[in-house]
């Protein structure tokens, strides 16, 4: 069992979401940063569609009732578990009674914790996974909640043998990020839209798992008709009348009236969700 005894901004229980459902409005939702939830399940021997814990910003506080076995991944650290510092991508034994605390990072703004055995709440259509939009799915949780672990075998010594994984780094906010995108469906919405290569954006607060929101130079329409709604992904990057870029994550809506200029990569999609406000972005905006 884990207890919830501080959740930060926002703490969450996520697996890999719920695809097609979008016919129904619900968005995949999931992990915003999927590939570090996927290498925390990896390097507690889950499965990759185990559910795991999304920390955000302001890290948060855990309390462990019974042993276990956990993995960080996400965001540059730090964490602590007492006074002894807890690696970032390797396995830890956890005793019975233990406190992992996982403070704010000093790069990024996610942290992923996967417990051997997997987060055990109830599935919402198939996933585990909170969806702040649509509100499926558990709700976000709060001091005193206290999570199932799954069943699971003990850890073998083998999983804690394997070295380090080599992992990308979390961007420097001092650096401009490039994110890189293939053009379409409507760049030809947008007035030079390749040029929007140029343009340095920066991360807002208004940022959220629905999608990041930037500051920056406005892009132009090139045409006034009224575009009809269409579907949109993760990772799509929408131009609201504003000019300014939205970038869709995981918690979007499933159809947008805005022109959507490209899509950003799944390995761009999970750079951008570990943009904390006043990193700085470009896009890297390719033909398909």
């Amino acid at each position: 069992m884990i207890e919830v005894l501080d959740a930060g901004a926002l703490l969450t229980v996520q697996d890999l979401g719920r695809p097609g459902y979008a016919h129904l409005g619900v968005s995949r939702s999931g992990a915003a940063d999927a590939l570090a939830a996927v290498r925390a399940n990896t390097l507690v021997g889950n499965q990759a569609t185990d559910a795991v814990l999304e920390t955000t910003l302001t890290g948060a506080v855990l309390r462990f009732t019974d042993a276990a076995t956990v993995a960080l991944t996400g965001t540059a650290g730090p964490a602590f578990v007492g006074d002894v510092p807890a690696p970032m991508n390797r396995p830890v034994r956890l005793g019975a009674g233990q406190v992992l605390e996982i403070a704010p990072p000093e790069r990024g703004l996610r942290t992923y914790v996967a417990v051997r055995g997997g987060i055990d709440v109830p599935a919402v259509l198939t996933s585990r996974s909170t969806d702040t939009l649509s509100g499926i799915g558990p709700a976000p949780l709060q001091p005193g909640d206290r999570l199932s672990i799954g069943e699971s075998t003990p850890a073998s010594a083998t999983l804690f043998d394997a070295g380090g994984t080599p992992v990308p780094e979390v961007t420097d906010p001092g650096t401009v990020l490039a994110l890189k995108a293939l053009a379409g469906p409507r760049a030809d919405w947008i007035h030079e839209a390749h040029a929007v290569a140029d343009h340095t954006y920066t991360v807002t607060a208004e940022s959220n798992r629905v999608g990041m929101r930037v500051d920056g130079p406005a892009l132009e329409w090139a045409r006034t008709e009224e575009l009809a709604s269409e579907g949109v992904v993760a990772g799509a990057i929408q131009v609201p009348p504003s000019g300014l870029p939205v970038f869709f994550l995981a918690d979007h809506p499933t159809t947008g009236g805005y022109p959507v200029i490209g899509v950003l990569t799944d390995e761009a999609v999970a750079l951008a969700a570990q943009c904390a406000p006043g990193q700085r972005v470009r896009i890297d905006l390719r033909d398909a």
